[in-house]
């Protein structure tokens, strides 16, 4: 027994060191792609009724509006114009689009230990947006967004766990002009993070200068096109059931530059979508359905994510809805038509009404944000830092979603059952004889990195330490963490010649 005591101490001693170091990826009890789809809203019949009431609504209604190159593609693949211009889609055309359409995407990053492998029922949570405000929680107030609230967005996301991908959350108000606007999104957005990247483009004709720009930071166009780290989120419709046109001439664009593209359907239910749950998802299932189309016209395999993204609408004010239930359940029935499909899929959520990271923001943003993962949806947009029904966006509410959708993960991963989780053998050992609790036992220290989720900012203290502690404060606390981010350098940020290279091509705004 002497001889075992330092083995045992030594063994205990390792372990407890090796619970202080940062746990593998594989290791850690929450992770980008987890699997999700326990949850599921619709029935079977249910799922089989949209499909076929979208299939109708495409091959009957059709849409309107396609620029004159849309027009070329689609009628070249199958599609009919008729003699309204509106352009509809024979069920057989769409059936053989699906049967051939990417069953899974990588959305790559940078850094490629954050690329995101979009397929089956793997969760990504991520920001997105066009927020013409931000939330300034030290005086409850709101102002126009700027070039270095976008960066600094960027900057902090990089360093969240939990948000696993940055779609530009708001809009540069202090830049005029939208070229400038657009290329100065993609600089301050790539200089800030190295994780996937989402955006979006004015004009078609602002998309080469970009691909440019991408170029030059990728290391050459080749390598921009083996591993593109920047999507286009495209409006391509304007619901109901028109296409967008320009937007259109931006997705021919990004797809002949190898942008991967979000088919972007935002309809409003009871305004630009019907005012039914089910009604809003079949109209985007629709809409998405005739971009899968148009994007394999252009270009068969093109790397496309189906985002049907329906938004909930309170019918007595006529205001968005974006932290209802009805909003999360919106996300979560179109996540399961992804799954029908087989189709990488993105929706909303996360979205807060409340216009400050309130008790109200917590409850809105944890009810689809945990409705979504469940669901099993790739691309959850939107899931941080959104208030006002999309129209603020604020770094503090960024910083406490990363503690909000760790737990919203942690509930995505769930259960498992299996002879080391059941625990017989720790019953054993403390009731017969033993302890008469877990408290320090060998199998709850070996398990309470991996299967328990910490928050870095919420507080568990009983209200004594807590007023020991100086009563500590959730949102100064994510002021003071955002503080020390900022004040750091990013590990994004561009190499001193590129970032000449790219100033002396491009009239950048943030300073050097």
């Amino acid at each position: 027994m002497t001889d075992q005591t330092p083995i045992r101490s030594g063994g205990r001693a390792a372990r407890r060191a090796a619970r202080a170091k940062p746990l593998a990826a594989h290791m850690r009890p929450i992770r980008p792609g987890l699997e999700g789809g326990t949850y599921r809203p619709l029935s079977e019949a249910g799922v089989e009724a949209i499909h076929q009431a979208a299939l109708e609504a495409l091959e009957d209604i059709g849409l309107a509006d396609a620029p004159p190159s849309g027009v070329d593609y689609l009628t070249a693949a199958g599609a009919v114009q008729g003699a309204d211009g509106r352009i509809r889609f024979p069920r057989a055309l769409v059936e053989d689009t699906l049967a051939k359409a990417n069953r899974s995407v990588t959305f790559h990053a940078r850094d490629p230990e954050h690329d995101l492998e979009l397929s089956g029922t793997r969760v990504h949570y991520g920001t997105a947006g066009a927020a013409v405000h931000l939330v300034d929680v030290q005086d409850n107030s709101y102002r126009e967004c700027t070039l270095q609230d976008l960066h600094d967005a960027a900057r902090i996301t990089d360093t969240l766990g939990n948000i696993h991908f940055l779609q530009r959350p708001m809009v540069a108000r202090d830049i005029t002009d939208n070229r400038e606007m657009d290329l100065n999104t993609v600089y301050a957005t790539a200089a800030g993070t190295m994780k996937h990247i989402g955006t979006s483009f004015t004009d078609p004709a602002f998309v080469k200068d970009a691909l440019e720009m991408l170029h030059l930071i990728a290391g050459g166009e080749d390598k921009w096109r083996e591993r593109p780290f920047m999507s286009n989120s495209n409006c391509f419709v304007v619901p109901p059931m028109k296409f967008a046109t320009e937007s259109c001439q931006v997705m021919e664009a990004c797809i002949e530059g190898g942008m991967p593209v979000l088919l972007l359907s935002a309809g409003m239910a009871g305004a630009t979508a019907p005012s039914t749950v089910a009604g809003a998802i079949t109209q985007a299932v629709a809409e998405c359905l005739a971009g899968l189309v148009y994007v394999n016209a252009v270009k068969p395999g093109h790397p496309v994510v189906f985002g049907t993204w329906p938004f909930g609408l309170d019918l007595r004010s006529g205001a968005m809805t974006g932290g209802s239930g009805e909003q999360a359940l919106l996300t979560a029935g179109c996540a399961q038509m992804h799954h029908f499909y087989g189709l990488p899929g993105g929706a909303a959520g996360g979205i807060a009404d409340a216009k400050m990271p309130d008790m109200q923001a917590g409850w809105e943003q944890m009810c689809s944000n945990v409705m979504a993962g469940l669901s099993g949806c790739n691309m959850i947009y939107e899931a941080a830092g959104m208030h006002a029904s999309l129209l603020g966006f604020c770094h503090e509410s960024l910083i406490l979603g990363d503690d909000l959708i760790g737990q919203a993960l942690r509930c995505v991963r769930g259960i498992e059952v299996n002879d080391e989780t059941l625990a017989l053998d720790q019953m054993r050992e403390v009731c017969l004889g033993g302890p008469g609790h877990y408290l320090g036992t060998e199998g709850t220290l070996a398990r309470m990195e991996t299967d328990h989720v910490y928050p870095a900012l919420a507080n568990r203290s009983s209200p004594k330490e807590w007023d020991e502690l100086g009563k500590p404060d959730l949102i100064k606390n994510a002021t003071a963490r955002k503080e020390a981010i900022l004040g750091q350098r990013s590990r994004a940020r561009f190499d001193p010649a590129l970032d000449q290279k790219i100033r002396a091509r491009f009239n950048i705004h943030l300073p050097a």
